[in-house]
């Protein structure tokens, strides 16, 4: 089954379509690198497109993975706003938990690479403008993550990432 793709990476972002005999969320932690056919970069510093046939794309070069619209939107969740900075990215969404969610106690961690997040708006650190795009649900690669700002710990989340608490004003309505 072919699955468009949509991925931000250090350098741009990455659009194309991926051959899936799954879920493509289950994918990104089964394997190494991921083919990805009929590849086009849009470079974040501007200039042409760069298509190519086919490519393959180590899934550690993935910071931020758009999740198609057949990916479920997770049900009985609580909402955490967070604002994270990935490499040349700044997003700003929410992190879904089961109601009851204490982190301070909880002995949940993620077991793979990437964590779900929803309501992601993404920007262009560099840019300095809010030209923010919308996506409903992306993955994020929790090692990509250099800060957070969330309103509890993320430590086990994302690992090496310094987190502080955001102020009232910047806080995301839900």
């Amino acid at each position: 089954m072919a699955t468009a793709f949509q991925a931000y990476m250090d350098h741009g972002l990455l659009t194309g379509t991926v051959t899936t005999s799954g879920p493509l969320g289950d994918l990104l932690e089964l394997v190494d690198s991921l083919v990805i056919d009929e590849p086009v970069i849009r470079s974040l510093a501007g200039g042409p497109h760069v298509p190519v046939e086919r490519s393959v794309i180590p899934v550690d070069e993935l910071f931020l993975i758009v999740a198609p619209a057949e990916v479920p939107t997770p049900m009985m969740a609580t909402w955490h706003p967070l604002v994270l900075r990935c490499g040349p990215y700044r997003v700003a969404a929410a992190l879904p938990t089961h109601p009851g969610f204490d982190p301070e106690r909880s002995a949940i961690r993620p077991g793979g690479t990437f964590v779900l997040l929803g309501q992601a708006a993404v920007s262009s650190v560099a840019s300095g403008t809010q030209d923010d795009v919308e996506h409903a649900l992306v993955w994020v690669n929790r090692y990509v993550v250099e800060t957070y700002e969330a309103e509890f710990d993320l430590e086990a989340f994302f690992p090496g990432a310094r987190g502080s608490r955001p102020a009232a004003s910047s806080r995301r309505p839900q």
